[in-house]
């Protein structure tokens, strides 16, 4: 009979590990860590960022809520990426087919008594969780008074409610934007958070800026676009998109490592929010 996965960490938590990444050597040391999960090459990355999730979690006597919300999403990716890969009928080897289909029955088991072990709790991160996607009232007003009374520090946290905020309350999106990015680096930077920006600016018809921060999105991201519309958003005027795509290549530059301190966007930022204070 299975056993979820918190029962597992309650008790092989009490003995230690070494500190490793490479999953084999984890599962191989920790076997109660892999055993509800599928075994072949399905979902490698998903199941990979899942096992070195549970090891963190084996290693911490209790869990905070980051943690356990850590825990969550990656529990979230590895169900839906082994639902997919359940349907996926193996011929000369039906008995994988049969691995995934059991994989995802105890995800899907293990996800849902999480789910449920974490619900009305107080802490942000779990309040965000059950507030995003169950639409809990309750849990929306831990974190909205966790907010207010700024303890929140997590950039990812800030950065969601700041696209909470867009379209109802724009000063504050852009300054919570600021703040995710004041605390990003190389790695949690998210290009993203640039076109948000960007709507916001197209909203105070603040056309320059509008743009600037939409191609330098497209730069960071080697998204497509289209020239004729890159274009439009200057009205046309040429010698101004010559002057801004320099300064997007110097602003994308400056973003993917991690210095957005020294960035001309900070420095727009910081003047918008010191008038409206």
């Amino acid at each position: 009979m299975f056993t979820s996965f918190l029962a597992f960490t309650a008790f092989f938590g009490l003995f230690g590990c070494d500190q490793v990444s490479n999953t084999a050597v984890i599962c191989n040391k920790n076997p109660e860590l892999c055993l509800d999960l599928h075994k072949d090459s399905w979902c490698r990355f998903e199941k990979g960022d899942l096992i070195r999730s549970r090891f963190k979690l084996k290693q911490t006597i209790e869990p905070n809520g980051e943690q356990l919300f850590d825990q969550l999403l990656y529990l979230e990716d590895y169900n839906k990426c082994i639902e997919l890969a359940a349907g996926v009928q193996h011929i000369l080897h039906p008995e994988r087919t049969n691995d995934r289909a059991r994989a995802f029955g105890l995800s899907s088991q293990t996800l849902a008594e999480l789910q449920e072990s974490t619900k009305n709790s107080i802490e942000p991160h779990l309040a965000y969780y059950h507030w995003s996607r169950f639409n809990d009232t309750e849990a929306g007003k831990v974190l909205f008074a966790a907010e207010k009374s700024g303890l929140i520090s997590d950039i990812r946290l800030k950065a969601q409610l700041a696209a909470h905020y867009l379209r109802i309350d724009s000063l504050k999106s852009k300054r919570l934007y600021a703040e995710a990015l004041n605390g990003s680096d190389e790695d949690t930077f998210d290009p993203d958070w640039l076109l948000a920006l960007a709507t916001i600016y197209r909203q105070e018809q603040r056309l320059e800026m509008h743009y600037l921060l939409s191609k330098t999105n497209i730069i960071i991201t080697q998204s497509n676009f289209a020239e004729k519309q890159m274009l439009a958003m200057l009205q046309g005027n040429r010698l101004l998109q010559e002057k801004l795509d320099e300064e997007a290549e110097d602003l994308a530059d400056v973003l993917r490592s991690g210095k957005y301190a020294e960035s001309k966007l900070k420095i727009v930022l910081e003047q918008d929010l010191s008038f409206a204070d």
